[in-house]
C-alpha cells in the first residue's frame, strides 16, 4: 500500500523518535543480537550518540529538536513553572513556545508534516498536515488537528500515554499496559505513514522513557520478575523500526533521535530542602505545601531538575534579593552545590550560570543557575520533603549525554547536538532556513 505515496522520494524525510533511549543501551542490543533490525540498519548511515537539552527534560529537549533554537528563544525550560506574582504553578504547553516548529517552517514552504505523539505539542494548533500530540496531552479531541485525524484515533482506541499509575498496583500490570500502548502506537504510526500524504513524518515512542522510568531496574537484574519484558519490549521495538525503515530504504533520509539519555537511580536529592538548611529559602509553615508559603526573605529556589532561582527584588512580587547582590549570590551557590555531598559522595557534576547556556529574546525567563548531576542521582524540586534524599517509584532517570542520533547518511560533523536535528530536517526538506542556532549535519 505505502508504495503509491513513497514513489516521490525528493525532499522527503522520516524521523523516528525514542523517548528516553540512551546510544549505549542500543549499541549493548545491537551486540548481543537483540536487535537485527537496527543492526543492519546503522551500517549504513552515521550512528552515534548525542548530547541533549540543559535541563535535560522531554519538553526542553523535544522543543529544541522541533524548533532548532536554544531555550532562549523557544521558551520552555521545564515541564512546570512558577507565576512570578501569585507564585502558583503552571504547566507551559504548545501555546509557550514561543520559535517557529520545523512544520510552522515546512507549512510555510508547502510542505505537508504528519507529527504522531511529540510531547509538549498539547493542544494541537492549526498545520498543513496532520498532528496529535505526545506528553502531557489531556483531552484527544483538543491534542488532534484536523477533526478526521480525531476520528481515526478515537476510532481505534487510541492511547495518548501509558498508565503509570498501574506502576502502584505491580510492576506486571505497568508492563502489560506499556505494551498495549505501545501495540496502538505502532498501528497508528504506520497508518499515518502509508495512508496519508507528507513531505515531513515525525512519529514518536514514549513507551521506552515509561519502561525506563518504573523499570530500569529490571534490565540488569535477570531475576527481576519483568526482565524478560524489558528484553522482548526491546526486540518489537527492532521490529519496528525494521517497518518503518522498510518505507524509507536508503533513498528518504531516516532520523532516530531520542530527547536524552537514562542511568540508575541511586537516590533522589531535594533540592529546597537543601536550599533550607543552607540558610537560601523559607517557608510559612513546615512542612510547606507549595511555593505559594515561601516567605519573602528566601533568597533561591530550585525547581525541577536542579533550575535555580535567585529570588530577585524586581522580578518577583515579593523578592528580595537587590541586583547588586545577584553575582555574588550565584557565586557563593555555585560554590555550595559542588560541596553538596550524599554518603561521602559528590552529588553535582557541574553548576551552569544562565549566560553560558542560553541567549534571545525569552533569555530573562531562564533560570539563573542549572545544576547537572553525577550519576545515580536524581535532583528534585519538590518543596514538602523533610529530608535530603529518599525513594520513589522510579529506578531510572535522565542524563544529559548518551542520548541516540541515527541518519542514514555519512556526516562528518562531530559532538552533535538535539538543536543540530531540526535545521538538518529542514535543510533536507529542500527548504532555506537561517534562524536556527544548531547546524545542518548534512
Amino acid at each position: 500500500m505505502f508504495g503509491k505515496l513513497f514513489k516521490k522520494a525528493k525532499n522527503k524525510v522520516i524521523v523516528l523518535g525514542i523517548d528516553g533511549v540512551p546510544y549505549s543501551l542500543l549499541v549493548r542490543f545491537i551486540n548481543e543480537g537483540i536487535m537485527p533490525n537496527l543492526s543492519g540498519i546503522v551500517k549504513n548511515g552515521t550512528f552515534s550518540a548525542m548530547t541533549a537539552s540543559i535541563p535535560e527534560v522531554s519538553s526542553t529537549s523535544w522543543s529544541t529538536f522541533m524548533t532548532g533554537v536554544n531555550p532562549g528563544k523557544h521558551g520552555i525550560y521545564g515541564f512546570m513553572e512558577l507565576q512570578k506574582d501569585s507564585y502558583k504553578w503552571y504547566f507551559p504547553n504548545s501555546s509557550d513556545i514561543k520559535s517557529e516548529t520545523l512544520w510552522d517552517i515546512a507549512g510555510k514552504n508547502n510542505r505537508k508534516s504528519i507529527v504522531l505523539n511529540l510531547p509538549s505539542t498539547y493542544p494541537a494548533r492549526q498545520l498543513n498536515g496532520i498532528l496529535t500530540a505526545g506528553f502531557v496531552a489531556l483531552d484527544l479531541r483538543k491534542a488532534t488537528y484536523p477533526e478526521s485525524a480525531y476520528e481515526y484515533l478515537k476510532g481505534i482506541d487510541y492511547r495518548m500515554d501509558v498508565d503509570t499509575q498501574k506502576a502502584k498496583e505491580s510492576s506486571s500490570a505497568l508492563s502489560e499496559d506499556i505494551d498495549r500502548a505501545f501495540a496502538i502506537r505502532r498501528k497508528a504510526i504506520l497508518h499515518f505513514l502509508d495512508s496519508h500524504e507528507w513531505d515531513l513524518f515525525i512519529g514518536v515512542i514514549t513507551e521506552t522513557d515509561r519502561l525506563h522510568h518504573y523499570l530500569w531496574n529490571a534490565l540488569e537484574d535477570k531475576s527481576h520478575s519483568e526482565h524478560n519484558f524489558f528484553v522482548d519490549f526491546y526486540k518489537r521495538l527492532d521490529s519496528f523500526i525494521g517497518e518503518m525503515y522498510k518505507r524509507a530504504g536508503d533513498d528518504i533520509p531516516f532520523i532516530i533521535v531520542s530527547d536524552h539519555g537514562f542511568t540508575t537511580i541511586k537516590k533522589e536529592v531535594y533540592l529546597n530542602w537543601w536550599l533550607r538548611e543552607k540558610g537560601y529559602l523559607q517557608f510559612k509553615k513546615d512542612p510547606p505545601e507549595s511555593f505559594e508559603d515561601m516567605l519573602g526573605d528566601s533568597k533561591v529556589f530550585a525547581l525541577d531538575p536542579a533550575r535555580f532561582y535567585i529570588h530577585l527584588k524586581d522580578k518577583y512580587q515579593q523578592g528580595c534579593v537587590e541586583g547588586r547582590e545577584y553575582e555574588a549570590m550565584r557565586q557563593r551557590l555555585k560554590e555550595d552545590l559542588v560541596l553538596l555531598e550524599v554518603d561521602g559522595e559528590k552529588v553535582v557534576k557541574s553548576v551552569f550560570l544562565k549566560e553560558e547556556l542560553y541567549s534571545g529574546g525569552y533569555y530573562n525567563d531562564a533560570p539563573d543557575l542549572l545544576a547537572l548531576p553525577y550519576p545515580g542521582y536524581d535532583l528534585k524540586g519538590a518543596v514538602n520533603k523533610t529530608s535530603l534524599t529518599g525513594r520513589g517509584f522510579l529506578t531510572g532517570g535522565h542524563t544529559r549525554d548518551n542520548a541516540v542520533f541515527f541518519i542514514n547518511r555519512n556526516i562528518k560533523e562531530k559532538d552533535i547536538n538535539i538543536v543540530d536535528v531540526g535545521p538538518t530536517i529542514i535543510s533536507l526538506l529542500g527548504v532555506e532556513h537561517k534562524n536556527f542556532d544548531g547546524r545542518c549535519l548534512v
